[in-house]
């Protein structure tokens, strides 16, 4: 019920600062040019904004502790392994940070690939061995190295502009048809407001199946990568621990499309961020001998 209201109260918001900025801008935004420019501001902009403070976010989300000066052997050996690795991969050294969690997770953000993130859980650094570690590393690293994130933003970005005109051009339709009946009222502002949130939500699921598409994607792509700079046997070893281990993943919503692991639930497949462990080991067991 909660995240009920606050969609609701959030759409509001947004709907009356689209008018309040569409109106300093001067863009007219009942013609369609005017609500395209509109949506990408908002479709576009909201999903890089989010992607710019993603650090910031998953720090303060998780309590992750970035590592400055190593205080004692696992986190100096932390710090070394993904320093080579992103050596060897060609990007920036990136922050190396320790949240305490008792599932075994790892995720990486960040805008940039030369500036990102890698975390990794306590439970993760206690539960698994160096070599399995190694391959977790290897797989977020791979996504840096890939520009995962940056990927996700634009096609969610681009995905949010879409159901932002679609559903404004719809509701301005229907608002159109019934202002020509009859008696002519249109839908009123709280009733397009209504709509438009409606048409928002069946239009942002599609979405949301295709931008979770490229995220099933990418996991296959990393795990590849993984293999790559340490070896298949290792990340096949991490993924069959993951598998042997029946904790959920307590990643914040904000963060979990990038961890090792997939959250539990979804209503089916299409909407989960990341395919089946066992797919993923049956890929790489296909894959070429590293």
């Amino acid at each position: 019920m909660f995240r009920i209201v606050l969609f609701l109260a959030t759409n509001m918001a947004i709907i009356v600062l689209l008018g309040m900025v569409m109106s300093i801008l001067g863009v007219d935004s009942r013609t369609t040019s005017g609500l395209l420019v509109m949506a990408a501001i908002f479709g576009m902009g909201g999903s890089f904004i989010s992607l710019a403070i993603s650090k910031w976010i998953a720090k303060k989300s998780t309590g992750a502790r970035v590592i400055v000066n190593p205080t004692n052997p696992t986190e100096q050996w932390l710090y070394d392994t993904v320093r080579r690795m992103a050596a060897q991969a060609e990007i920036g050294m990136p922050e190396v940070a320790i949240y305490d969690s008792p599932d075994m997770n790892a995720f990486a953000t960040g805008m940039k690939k030369n500036d990102a993130l890698v975390a990794v859980s306590t439970g993760l650094l206690q539960n698994m061995s160096k070599d399995e570690v190694e391959a977790v590393l290897a797989h977020e690293i791979t996504h840096v190295a890939c520009g995962d994130m940056v990927t996700m933003a634009l096609i969610q970005g681009v995905l949010n502009t879409f159901v932002i005109l679609l559903s404004r051009l719809a509701a301005n339709v229907i608002n159109n048809f019934l202002s020509n009946d009859e008696e002519g009222e249109g839908l009123g502002f709280f009733g397009y407001m209504a709509v438009t949130i409606v048409l928002e939500i069946v239009l942002g699921l599609f979405a949301s199946m295709i931008v979770m598409w490229f995220s099933r994607k990418r996991e296959y792509t990393a795990d590849q990568g993984a293999a790559y700079l340490t070896s298949k046997e290792k990340m096949v070893s991490a993924l069959r621990r993951l598998q042997a281990n029946q904790e959920p993943s307590h990643l914040p919503d904000q963060v979990a499309a990038f961890g090792i692991r997939p959250k539990t639930g979804g209503m089916t497949v299409l909407f989960r961020s990341h395919p089946p462990l066992e797919d993923r080991i049956k890929a790489l067991q296909r894959s070429n001998k590293q």
